[in-house]
């Protein structure tokens, strides 16, 4: 009775956790895709973007059309971070300059 119960425990265990390792779907990229484009966007009017906010947004449009969800989720997300570093960089420094030191 003992290594039944504990090998409907590891299936039970192991079908619990298979959706945390599904792979992503068109769904997950158009979503991921959607905000890091607005976060980009954003980044626009602050007249910051990054060369490589582009680049990862462009490689993940790629990946997209190659069939590569995962990838293409990966690349969206890494594009967000990217763009949402460069929106903190431009309120960072907006007025940084008048503390600057003049020697």
């Amino acid at each position: 009775m003992r290594p039944l119960t504990l090998a409907l425990t590891v299936i039970l265990l192991t079908g619990a956790t298979l959706p945390a390792f599904a792979a992503s779907t068109e769904a997950d990229f158009k979503a991921a895709y959607a905000a890091a484009e607005a976060a980009n966007n954003e980044a626009g009017k602050l007249r910051n973007q990054w060369t490589t906010t582009v680049s990862a947004l462009t490689a993940a449009k790629k990946a997209a059309e190659a069939g590569d969800f995962d990838k293409a989720v990966a690349a969206s997300k890494h594009a967000e971070e990217l763009a949402k570093a460069s929106i903190y960089q431009s309120q960072e420094q907006k007025d940084g300059w008048k503390q600057m030191e003049i020697r």
